[in-house]
């Protein structure tokens, strides 16, 4: 008992210096903060890998976006969801996160992703190339939201989706109607809802082009 309860307050301070953080300043996680992010969160099922691959409704030989990959948590299950036909894309602000993706791809032995190095809006990324795109936990740290949001509807193909999710214990926490309202502008239609208002993964198609 005595160990839960320090277990539980390192987490509750954790929790509390990154909300402090993350106020002061839209900053994406540290790499050496990577194991923090790499892990699954018990408190929030649809942070969970699984649960968010099982919203992707993903198949052999697509193409899939991880932008904001960081350590690459979901990077590598997704490699492996969409076979050696497919591909996935990690992209990522800090080449130390990319360097610790390729490290794990390595030991795992997969070898059907790429890496870019890139921050929001700089054109690095393909336009009409994904299949799926994923932004979790991750819009927060972007200073130009929109801007983003109309980068990676461009580098969709037509109907592909954008997955983007947000839990309240991230100090870039962003509510879902904002989320929403972005979406829209840049493009977007609604596909699906999941969780509730401070856990929430949301599922937006980009429209058939013609």
């Amino acid at each position: 008992m005595q160990l839960f309860l320090y277990i539980l307050g390192g987490l509750i301070l954790i929790f509390v210096i990154s909300q402090i953080i993350g106020k002061l300043a839209t900053i994406p996680c540290p790499a050496w903060l990577a194991w923090i992010v790499n892990q699954d969160n018990p408190f929030f099922k649809n942070y969970q890998t699984a649960s968010i691959l099982n919203c992707l409704a993903l198949q052999e030989g697509m193409q899939v976006l991880d932008f904001g990959c960081g350590a690459g948590r979901l990077t590598i299950p997704l490699a492996k969801a969409v076979g050696k036909q497919g591909k996935v894309t990690a992209a990522d602000i800090q080449t130390a996160m990319l360097a610790k993706v390729q490290a794990k791809a390595k030991r795992e032995q997969v070898d059907n992703i790429e890496y870019v190095h890139t921050a929001a809006g700089e054109g690095k990324l393909a336009k009409n190339t994904y299949d799926r795109a994923l932004l979790v936990t991750v819009l927060g740290e972007v200073p130009d939201k929109l801007a983003l949001l109309r980068e990676i509807y461009d580098s969709l193909k037509p109907q592909g989706w954008l997955c983007l999710t947000e839990v309240i214990a991230d100090p870039h926490f962003q509510w879902q109607k904002g989320v929403i309202k972005l979406a829209e502008q840049a493009g977007f239609n609604e596909r699906a809802r999941f969780g509730n208002g401070l856990s929430y993964t949301l599922l937006f198609e980009k429209a058939e082009l013609g």
